[in-house]
């Protein structure tokens, strides 16, 4: 009489490895079939240029958007830099009871532009020049600094085109002990009833045609009363 176990195992053997040989015939039937085949899978090179194309295509839509977003966030730090050199200057003459100045260039070497704030009894020479907004790479090529002084607290008076650029060295602005600006001091003419342009420096974006040329993008610091009272603007009104 045949073993009941020994039969058991040797029939779940057997049909262990047919079902196995089944799974290797459709494997390898539909390898053969369908084209699927393992070595074959990845992209072909047609894919692969029309992904590049599309990805080349939305860079270039997405550029020059990206450019302008970069070059408003660089010149709105510049701007706030250069207010927060003014209201340095006042807030020093106030405490030291003396007059201060703020001065700013274009270092011919690095073309770095700096600012210097100092009292307008130390002697030149002795000025401590710093970099204007460094931590933004501010250089001639990334943005141009103007203004619409003529001279110390001075405003330019000419109508066609009162802000030039780049900024005099010799055009300053200076604040008595009291923190008001000293005299003389001229804030511009107009016409009646209207408001005087006030004493501007002006951070502009380069024309991409002339990079010597301001864009039409543009922040400035508005120097508008005697009291040395400060604002900001941008664009057109920095004009």
């Amino acid at each position: 009489m045949p073993n009941i176990p020994s039969l058991r195992v040797l029939n779940y053997f057997q049909l262990h490895s047919r079902e196995t040989k089944l799974k290797q015939q459709y494997l390898a039937n539909r390898s053969s079939n369908d084209g699927y085949n393992l070595q074959d899978a990845g992209f072909s090179l047609i894919e692969l240029i029309v992904v590049l194309l599309l990805v080349g295509i939305l860079a270039a839509i997405a550029a020059p958007g990206w450019a302008a977003f970069v070059n408003r966030q660089r010149i709105n730090k510049v701007n706030d830099a250069v207010f927060a050199a003014l209201q340095e200057a006042q807030r020093q003459a106030k405490i030291k009871k003396l007059s201060y100045s703020v001065s700013f260039q274009r270092n011919s070497t690095t073309q770095n532009v700096e600012v210097a704030i100092y009292s307008t009894d130390a002697a030149i020479g002795t000025w401590t020049w710093k970099p204007l907004a460094a931590d933004v790479g501010a250089n001639s090529d990334k943005f141009l600094l103007g203004g619409n002084l003529s001279g110390e607290n001075i405003a330019n008076t000419t109508t066609n085109s009162p802000v030039s650029y780049p900024l005099s060295t010799s055009a300053k602005i200076t604040f008595d002990y009291m923190g008001v600006l000293t005299l003389p001091n001229n804030f511009g003419t107009v016409a009646a009833g209207t408001e005087p342009p006030g004493l501007k420096i002006v951070v502009a974006v380069p024309s991409s045609a002339n990079p010597t040329l301001a864009s039409s993008v543009k922040r400035c610091v508005i120097v508008k009363t005697l009291l040395g009272s400060m604002v900001t603007a941008k664009d057109n009104n920095c004009s």
